[in-house]
């Protein structure tokens, strides 16, 4: 698939695309007869994965290493194991975090409705 189906079905911009590729975070794709990025169907859920560890908060440093990682095979295997087995327990905590919060913005927005309603007399 050409880099304008690539970056319409993953919602990036095709100078995203080119930047993922010059950081090494996607591999350089094949290229046809004119020059042009042809690129196979897996890069879809590749750049999906990439996208899900940035939502996650994962520096671009630690994507990059990844994919490096990633492109030079299963002799990697452990290493990408630990890195998101420490990534994922980053996440876990601000996880924790966002639930307490909230947690305490479910009790602030009760106490608002009870002062409201006692404040109209209901």
């Amino acid at each position: 698939m050409m880099i304008g189906e690539v970056a319409t079905r993953t919602g990036l911009s095709t100078d995203t695309l080119r930047f993922y590729e010059k950081i090494g975070l996607i591999a350089p794709p094949l290229r046809n007869d004119a020059g042009r990025r042809i690129y196979g169907a897996e890069v879809l859920g590749w750049i999906g994965f990439l996208e899900q560890l940035n939502a996650t908060g994962m520096k671009q440093a630690d994507r990059v290493r990844y994919a490096e990682l990633r492109q030079q095979g299963d002799c990697t295997l452990t290493e990408r194991r630990e890195m998101l087995e420490a990534h994922r327990a980053v996440v876990a905590t601000r996880l924790a975090l966002m639930e307490d919060t909230m947690a305490l913005m479910d009790r602030k927005v009760a106490a608002y409705r009870a002062m409201e309603k006692k404040a109209k007399g209901n």
